[in-house]
């Protein structure tokens, strides 16, 4: 089975992955998120439906703040014969309150769950939305990672790691809880005199507000641009581990990030988080326990291993691409 993701309003180029995951491209947008769901069946992942080849039938529909268009989407697919299952753009638990602002916006929502055949809920939050809308058949499976491949194993050896890195950057979404992990760890870095690496995208507003945090000289590090993906994960392979506050509880791709680095990732609330590092998320816990948590980890590094080696073994045996790609076919399959 190949399947084709639509993803009307994305602005990433179309792509066919006839090598399933393939090699990490530096110039190429990785296989991860919605792209991911193609990768794992040989498909491909389109911004129109023309696009989609004649003898395609299995359609991933990615809904868009747009849905006036997508129902137009989905009634064209519906002539051509395909099969189509609906996807969220957005999937996070604060981001889904945003897609549905009117009565307009959720009358057009259930008539394209009407129209639809099925729907792939990415985070369980999504389940009951779909069901609310009208979608009759609905089945979680999140996103996978390419964690079998040893061409998305970014590791370097543990002796040249050092410090944290942050795993948010965007200052302007308070579900990021950015500005908060940034306080909190001041005391971590300070104690464990482990350094903090930080991206900046806000340019001289944002260095204003990371002075008045009063780091001790040489343990922030700015970074002050967007990274390419393998240069990004390069840098993040680097570090001890990963620390993050989010609480949007989205797919959580700053979890899969650090796993192909092979580091931990303290703390967020996203699906890829509570299921390769259920020990170390963000569900249910409070900062002060994941600021623990990271002193912890810092000083020990047998626990990082650890908590490696059992992340690994969780995302091989549920999100792994071979998993996944079966459980996407066991849900087409009932369609024919």
């Amino acid at each position: 089975m190949q399947l084709c993701v639509l993803h009307p309003s994305s602005r990433e180029p179309e792509q066919v992955f006839t090598d399933f995951a393939g090699k990490p491209d530096p110039k190429g947008i990785p296989p991860l998120g919605y792209r991911a769901l193609a990768a794992c069946t040989g498909g491909g992942f389109y911004r129109k439906d023309s696009a989609i080849p004649e003898g395609e039938r299995r359609v991933l529909l990615v809904l868009t703040r747009n849905l006036k268009a997508c129902r137009q989407i989905m009634v064209n697919l519906r002539r051509e014969g395909k099969t189509v299952m609906l996807a969220w753009e957005k999937p996070g638990a604060f981001e889904l309150e945003t897609l549905l602002r009117s009565p307009s916006d959720l009358a057009v929502f259930r008539e394209i769950c009407g129209r639809a055949h099925g729907a792939l809920a990415v985070t369980a939050d999504l389940e009951p939305v779909f069901r609310g809308g009208g979608v009759l058949h609905v089945e979680t499976i999140p996103t996978p990672l390419p964690v079998d491949s040893a061409e998305w194993d970014f590791s370097i050896r543990p002796e040249e790691r050092n410090g944290i890195i942050l795993g948010t950057w965007e200052t302007d979404e308070p579900s990021r809880r950015h500005r908060t992990a940034l306080l909190g760890l001041k005391d971590v870095v300070s104690q464990m005199y482990e350094p903090l690496t930080v991206f900046n995208l806000d340019g001289w507003r944002g260095r204003r507000w990371l002075r008045q945090l009063g780091y001790p000289p040489g343990l922030l590090r700015v970074i002050e641009r967007r990274l390419p993906y393998t240069e990004y994960m390069r840098k993040m392979a680097s570090h001890k581990l990963v620390f993050q506050l989010d609480a949007s509880g989205g797919l959580g791709r700053v979890a899969g990030d650090a796993l192909m680095c092979r580091i931990p990732c303290v703390g967020g609330t996203g699906v890829t988080e509570r299921i390769i590092f259920p020990d170390l998320c963000g569900h249910g816990v409070s900062a002060s326990d994941l600021l623990h948590l990271t002193s912890r980890l810092l000083d020990h590094g047998h626990d990082r291993e650890s908590a490696v080696d059992r992340a690994l073994d969780l995302a091989r045996q549920r999100i792994s691409f071979e998993m996944i790609q079966q459980s996407l076919e066991q849900l087409f399959h009932c369609f024919g």
